[in-house]
């Protein structure tokens, strides 16, 4: 009798189990469901039944399924700018946690809770190095933790009046490009390098 591969694994019946998405692939599937098919539905499909998403600067996000389905559906996902783009720098993985730096682009042209709340569109370009650090559990996000300096981020709207003070603007993400550019590759088709309408 043939010898069943590791790798195809059956359940009684002959019927194949479900195979786990490795942490990168899960975080892959639950960012381009987020910006490139702004699916509130699928991007819940990819978290666990108790996951918990937090912005750290504006403490946006939710610490149920409930919480985090209204904030998806109230305060991210229809107030992404036409042209958000996320450039990957580096990407950390272990069998449970991937951690992305990357920078986040866009033209604050919408109200944008999630970073700006209550602050009306400036229309003004915004460059901000951006760190998750993402939670998987058996095949799905269990968390989010997202990392970005607020004072540049208000700099760059118009919001804070940085003279005198230890606070920098879009400076910073070109300043990231100079020392990395010649290790920095894009990956085509990565779901954090384009924009958020063509693709996240």
């Amino acid at each position: 009798m043939p010898r069943r591969s590791p790798s195809s694994p059956r359940r009684r019946g002959g019927s194949r189990r479900p195979r786990t998405l490795s942490a990168a692939t899960a975080w892959d599937a639950h960012t381009s469901a987020e910006f490139a098919a702004h699916d509130v539905d699928a991007t819940m499909r990819t978290m666990t039944r108790r996951p918990h998403n937090l912005h750290i600067p504006t403490l946006a996000g939710g610490a149920s399924r409930a919480e985090i389905r209204r904030f998806y559906t109230h305060h991210f996902i229809p107030h992404l700018p036409a042209d958000i783009r996320l450039e990957l720098l580096s990407r950390t993985v272990s069998p449970d946690r991937v951690v992305d730096e990357f920078i986040l682009e866009f033209t604050h042209d919408r109200v944008m809770d999630f970073i700006f709340p209550g602050i009306a569109p400036t229309f003004r370009r915004v460059s901000l190095p951006t760190v998750a650090v993402v939670g998987i559990r058996d095949g799905r996000v269990d968390y989010e933790h997202i990392y970005w300096d607020q004072a540049s981020a208000l700099r760059q709207i118009g919001k804070l009046e940085a003279a005198g003070l230890p606070v920098v603007g879009a400076e910073a993400s070109d300043q990231l490009r100079r020392l990395l550019r010649p290790s920095l590759r894009r990956r085509p088709g990565s779901p954090r390098s384009g924009t958020g309408r063509s693709r996240t």
